[in-house]
């Protein structure tokens, strides 16, 4: 069982970065392929960014393609997004999910995760 933090949130202006970190806790973190999911008001949940169990390979959703990099740290048990050029369409909630399998083009739906955290709040004004 892996418990997930999530934080890093804020409110900013559409250009800027923001760095969210997903603090995991237990031993087996390193077993899990890990994601970023986000989650607009109004709007279902969607896939972000997931990464393999070593941090080699990642993969993401169109639209943040070039902006945003999903890595992780397995000694520190910690998962990190970092959004660049960020735009208002990316306000949302974003959550951190360890899945039950990975591939390079996946693009995985909410029932692939099998936790989450209790999710950051990222605001982009224009």
């Amino acid at each position: 069982q892996v418990q997930l933090v999530e934080s890093g949130g804020g409110l900013v202006q559409a250009g800027d970065s923001l760095r969210l970190f997903c603090a995991a806790s237990g031993r087996i973190f390193s077993s899990y392929a890990m994601a970023w999911f986000r989650q607009a008001p109004g709007k279902e949940r969607e896939f972000v960014a997931a990464i393999n169990w070593g941090g080699s390979s990642a993969n993401y959703r169109d639209s943040v393609k070039g902006r945003f990099a999903i890595t992780r740290d397995n000694a520190k048990n910690m998962l990190y997004l970092q959004m660049n050029d960020l735009k208002p369409e990316d306000t949302a909630t974003y959550y951190c999910a360890n899945l039950n399998f990975y591939t390079d083009y996946t693009h995985f739906s909410s029932s692939d995760a099998l936790g989450w955290g209790q999710g950051t709040r990222v605001t982009v004004s224009s």
